[in-house]
Parts: structure tokens; C-alpha cells; sequence
């Protein structure tokens, strides 16, 4: 697999992430079929997606990529979704997270 595909892959990899970590609300404990199968699902395949593109890119890199998508994205829904703070410290916060996730894939050796 090639380096554009492997980020291509750890990309969609996050966005998978942010569906299972918002999943979790909506599973109320995985009280709720639907939103539980959902969330187990996407976190399989937000891990398998992760795996492969470690296969090719640092770890150190992929995970912390990964986490910074799934942290930021779920953070977005929640303020979009469940009315949670939008206050300028934390989209300040939220700002920098974007840089150390633009930081980490542009210092990266693949």
C-alpha cells in the first residue's frame, strides 16, 4: 500500500472514530440496539482501518493522528449535536489540536 493511500486509510480511520465515540451517547450504556451495534461496528472498523495504515505509517504518528481526529471531531458533534460549551477557550484548544494534527502528518518520515 502506498503512503497517499495509508493516510488516505488513517483519515477515514478517525472519521470512523468520531462515529463510534458520538455513538456512545446515542447507545445510553448500550442500553439502545441500534446505536450499540452502530458504535461496535465503526470501532472494528476504525481499528482495522488503523492497523492497516500502521502497516506503513509510524505508529507514534497514525495513533496520535488518529486520536487528534477522533478528539476534535467528537468534540465538534458535540457542540453541534448534544449543545455542549462552545466557549473561546475551547475552540482555542480545539485550533490547536488542528495544528499538532497538521504538525505530526507534516513532520512525519512517510
Amino acid at each position: 500500500m502506498s503512503v497517499t493511500w495509508s493516510w488516505i486509510i488513517l483519515f477515514i480511520a478517525g472519521l470512523l472514530e468520531v462515529c463510534w465515540a458520538v455513538g456512545l451517547k446515542y447507545s445510553d450504556g448500550f442500553t439502545k440496539l441500534v446505536p450499540s451495534v452502530f458504535t461496535v461496528v465503526t470501532l472494528g472498523l476504525s481499528m482495522f482501518l488503523l492497523a492497516k495504515a500502521c502497516q506503513v505509517l509510524p505508529i507514534g504518528t497514525a495513533y496520535g493522528v488518529w486520536v487528534g481526529i477522533g478528539a476534535m471531531g467528537t468534540a465538534i458533534l458535540g457542540i453541534v449535536l448534544l449543545n455542549e460549551s462552545a466557549s473561546m477557550a475551547r475552540l482555542f484548544f480545539l485550533a490547536l489540536l488542528l495544528v499538532a494534527i497538521i504538525g505530526l502528518k507534516l513532520t512525519s518520515k512517510a
